[in-house]
C-alpha cells in the first residue's frame, strides 16, 4: 500500500500544480480538461477556482500522506484525518460516477475530445482515488 500511497500523493500533487499553471495562463491541456458539447466549454472555470482546485489536490495529498505515514499516537487530529479521508473519498467517487450529463460513468455527451480523455483516464482516475481514499481511512481507524 505504500507505494501506492506514495504515487496518490505524486499525482494528486502533479495535478495540483497543473491548475496553478493553468490559472497562470497556461493552456496546455485546457482544452481536453474542460467538458464541452459542440466545441462549446460546459463551464468556465475563472482563476480563483482554478487555483482553488489546486489547493484542494494539494491538500488531499496531505490527507493521504497523513494517514498512511503519520503516527498518531500521540496526536489529537486522528479522528479528523480519518474523517477527511472518507470525505475525500467520497468527493472522488462522486466525480467517477458524474453528473450525468458531461462527466463520469453516466454521462450523455460522449463524442468530445473531453469525454474521450473523461472515459478512458479521468473517472477511472477519480474512482481510483476514491478507493484508495476509503482504504486509507479505513486502515487508519
Amino acid at each position: 500500500m505504500s507505494v501506492i500511497t506514495i504515487l496518490t500523493i505524486v499525482a494528486l500533487s502533479l495535478i495540483g500544480l497543473l491548475h496553478f499553471y493553468w490559472a497562470l495562463g497556461g493552456v496546455i491541456g485546457l482544452d481536453i480538461a474542460v467538458p464541452t458539447e459542440d466545441d462549446t466549454p460546459l463551464l468556465n472555470p475563472g482563476k480563483v477556482a482554478t487555483v482553488i482546485v489546486g489547493i484542494a489536490l494539494f491538500g488531499f495529498a496531505f490527507v493521504a500522506y497523513m494517514l498512511y505515514f503519520y503516527d498518531f499516537s500521540s496526536s489529537h487530529y486522528r479522528d479528523y484525518f480519518i474523517l477527511s479521508g472518507w470525505i475525500v473519498s467520497g468527493i472522488f467517487t462522486l466525480r467517477g460516477i458524474g453528473e450525468f450529463n458531461a462527466v463520469g460513468l453516466f454521462k450523455k455527451i460522449k463524442s468530445s475530445e473531453f469525454a474521450y480523455y473523461d472515459t478512458r483516464v479521468y473517472t477511472p482516475f477519480a474512482l481510483s482515488m476514491g478507493l484508495v481514499f476509503a482504504t486509507l481511512a479505513y486502515g487508519a481507524s
